[in-house]
C-alpha cells in the first residue's frame, strides 16, 4: 500500500469555493487561504440561527496506546461513509500542535485513505491559529513584568504570578526557567516556565467563545497573578485584553478544507485533552450544525479525558449535546492495556500483538467496559467501532463485537475506513445513523452549585474508578483560596496522563482503589473553568528518543517528505 504522503499527493482536491457551496456558506462570508484552504468570516453566524441544526456525533475512544489508534482516521472516514450512505456529512476536527507532529505522534492528518488535504499545510502553520495564540499569550506575559518593571504600580506579588510563557514545540528544558536576569534591579528576576500553547488558557477560550464580543470579555477576566493584598491582576487590568483580541480577530475564525473524498472539515483550535479541555471550537460546530445532516467531531484522547471534558464543559456552555457518541477500539490496544502485550514506541510491536492472543484481548476488555460505562453516565448512546488492522483474526474481532454489546454499546461493527475510506465505513455510518435517530436523554455528571472538591472526586471516582483523592498543601490551600473568591462554582478540566484511566501510565486496564493525587489547582477565569493537575502530568512535554522530525525534510521541487 502506498504512504499516506503518496495517498495524499495522488488525490484530487476541488477549490475551496465548490466545498463552501456544498454547505451553502455565501462566498461573502469565504476569506481563501489559496485555492484550497479558506476562513469563514464570523458574520455568518447571524444568518444560521435560521437553519435547522443537524445531528452532533462525537467520536472518542477507549484509553489509547503511545501510537494511538485511529481516532481521527475514524472522524474523517465517517463523515465521509455518511455521506456515501446519502446523508450529508461534514466533520470538525482540532489543529495539531507541532509539538507532537514533531515528536512521537507524527501528522495528525489522519491516515491511509481517510486523511484531510492539503496535508502539509494542515499540519505545519496552517492559517496561523496556534501562532497568534502564543503572541496573545506571550504579550500578556511581557506587559505583566513591564508592569513591575515600571515601579509596580499594581502591587503584583512575584511570588504570585501564574501566568507563563507558551511555545508550541515540546521542550522539557523550557518547563523551569528565570526571567528577569540582567536588569539593573536583581529583585525582578523570579522563577518561571513554559507550557505548551494548546495548554494556553487563551486556545480555551478560542474554543468556548460563543462570538467575538464574547472572547474579548474572556480575555479581559484571564487572572495573571495577584496583587500583595490577594487582590487577582487580571488582562483587563494590565490593559493588554484590548491588543490581545486584536491580534486573535482571525484566529477566531473557524478553518474549511477538505477530505480525500471531497467532505467538508472544518478545522479549528487545538487544545490537548490530558491538559485542556481537548475539543475544537463551539463556533465551529455552530456552522457546521446549520449547513449539514450530520456532523462528526473527536475529542482528544480516551473517553476519560476528551470526552468527559466535551460533556461537562464545552456542552455545559454550547448547550448543544451529541446525538450518538462513537467508541473508537482496536485489538492491539486493548491487548496492550492486559499487560501482557508491549507497545514501546520507535520498536517493532510485541509478536502477541500481530498474532491471534485471547487471553491478552481478554485481559484488555475491562478498559473497553469501563469507557463504554463511562460514555452512558451522560445518558448518549454507543456505537464501538473496532478499527481493524491487517492482523486481526476474526475470533479476535468476534469477541470484541459481542463484548460491546455485553457491556451497553448499542452497536459495535468493525471500521476499515484507513484502509478503504468510505467504503469501509459504510456499517459504521448505518450504525450512526440508527442509534442517533431517537430523543437523547442527556445529563451532566456534576451541578455547578457543587464545591470544588465534590466536583474533582466526581470525576476521580465516577469515570476514572478511584476510591477517592488525595490533596497536596498546595491544592487544600488553593481550594480554599478559590472558594473565598467565589471560583468555586466553575466547571473542572482535569489534568493527567492520557495513557491510563488513572493518573499513572503504568496502570493499565481498568485499574481501581487507587487514590487520585491532585498535586496543584489552576485558575483558567477567563476560559470559565478550574483545572487540577494530577499526578505527574507535565504542562510542558520533551522530545522522544528519535523525534518524528529528524525524518522531515524537502526536496529541491519544494516537496514535503517524511511528515506521514
Amino acid at each position: 500500500m502506498m504512504t499516506d504522503s503518496e495517498i495524499a499527493l495522488r488525490a484530487k482536491k476541488i477549490p475551496i469555493q465548490k466545498i463552501s457551496a456544498k454547505l451553502r456558506i455565501d462566498k461573502k462570508y469565504l476569506i481563501p487561504y489559496g485555492n484550497y484552504i479558506a476562513k469563514i468570516d464570523l458574520g455568518i453566524l447571524e444568518k444560521i440561527e435560521t437553519r435547522n441544526k443537524g445531528k452532533l456525533i462525537l467520536v472518542t475512544a477507549i484509553t489509547p496506546t503511545p501510537l494511538g489508534e485511529g481516532k481521527t482516521v475514524t472522524t474523517i472516514g465517517l463523515s465521509m461513509a455518511l455521506n456515501r450512505i446519502g446523508k450529508f456529512a461534514s466533520c470538525c476536527i482540532r489543529q495539531p500542535s507541532m509539538g507532537p507532529v514533531f515528536g512521537i505522534k507524527g501528522s495528525a492528518a489522519g491516515g491511509g485513505y481517510s486523511q484531510v488535504l492539503p496535508r502539509e499545510d494542515f499540519d505545519l502553520h496552517f492559517t496561523g491559529d496556534a501562532h497568534a495564540v502564543g503572541l496573545a499569550h506571550n504579550l500578556a506575559a511581557a506587559f505583566l513584568d513591564n508592569s513591575i518593571f515600571r515601579g509596580n504600580p499594581l502591587g503584583i506579588e512575584k511570588s504570585k504570578i501564574y501566568w507563563n510563557r507558551v511555545v508550541d514545540i515540546g521542550d522539557r528544558f523550557l518547563r523551569h526557567v528565570k526571567v528577569g536576569l540582567g536588569l539593573p534591579k536583581e529583585d525582578l528576576s523570579r522563577e518561571s516556565g513554559f507550557d505548551i500553547t494548546p495548554a494556553s488558557e487563551i486556545m480555551a477560550i478560542l474554543s468556548l467563545s460563543s462570538d467575538l464580543e464574547d472572547m474579548r470579555k474572556r480575555l479581559g477576566r484571564i487572572v495573571l497573578a495577584e496583587s500583595s493584598s490577594g487582590k487577582p491582576i487580571t488582562c483587563e487590568d494590565i490593559k493588554v485584553a484590548g491588543i490581545m483580541a486584536v491580534l486573535l480577530k482571525d484566529a477566531i475564525k473557524p478553518n474549511l478544507i477538505q477530505t480525500l473524498e471531497n467532505t467538508p472539515c472544518f478545522v479549528h483550535t487545538g487544545p490537548f485533552a490530558n491538559i485542556a479541555h481537548g475539543n475544537s471550537s463551539i463556533i465551529q460546530d455552530r456552522i457546521a450544525l446549520s449547513a449539514c445532516d450530520y456532523v462528526v467531531t473527536e475529542a482528544g484522547f480516551g473517553a476519560d479525558c476528551g470526552a468527559e471534558k466535551f460533556f461537562d464543559i464545552k456542552t455545559r456552555l454550547s448547550g448543544v449535546a451529541p446525538n450518538a457518541v462513537v467508541l473508537v477500539c482496536s485489538v492491539r490496544a486493548l491487548k496492550a492495556h492486559s499487560g501482557i502485550c508491549k507497545i514501546i514506541p520507535g520498536r517493532p510491536l510485541d509478536r502477541c500483538l500481530t498474532e491471534e492472543n485471547i487471553q491478552a484481548l481478554e485481559g484488555g476488555l475491562c478498559n473497553l467496559k469501563k469507557q463504554i460505562e463511562n460514555c452512558l453516565l451522560f445518558g448518549v448512546p454507543i456505537a464501538v467501532a473496532i478499527n481493524r488492522f491487517s492482523t486481526d483474526t476474526k475470533e479476535e474481532i468476534n469477541l470484541i463485537m459481542k463484548k460491546a454489546l455485553e457491556f451497553g454499546a448499542a452497536e459495535a461493527v468493525v471500521s476499515e475506513v484507513w484502509e478503504k475510506g468510505s467504503s469501509g465505513g459504510i456499517e459504521l455510518a448505518r450504525a450512526v445513523a440508527r442509534i442517533s435517530s431517537g430523543n437523547q436523554k442527556f445529563k451532566l455528571l456534576y451541578r455547578e452549585e457543587a464545591g470544588i472538591k465534590e466536583k474533582i472526586e466526581k470525576i476521580a471516582v465516577s469515570i476514572y474508578g478511584a476510591a477517592g483523592v488525595t490533596y497536596s498543601d498546595l491544592a487544600q490551600n488553593k481550594i480554599q483560596d478559590f472558594t473565598e473568591k467565589h471560583w468555586d462554582k466553575l466547571m473542572i478540566c482535569m489534568a493527567k496522563t492520557p495513557l491510563s484511566l488513572s493518573h499513572d501510565p503504568g496502570l493499565l486496564g481498568a485499574p481501581h482503589g487507587f487514590l487520585l493525587p491532585v498535586r496543584d489547582i489552576r485558575a483558567f477565569i477567563g476560559a470559565g473553568f478550574l483545572s487540577p493537575i494530577c499526578g505527574g502530568i507535565e504542562i510542558m512535554p520533551g522530545l522522544p528518543s528519535h523525534p518524528r522530525g529528524e525524518n522531515i525534510d524537502i526536496d529541491k521541487h519544494g516537496n514535503i517528505t517524511g511528515l506521514s
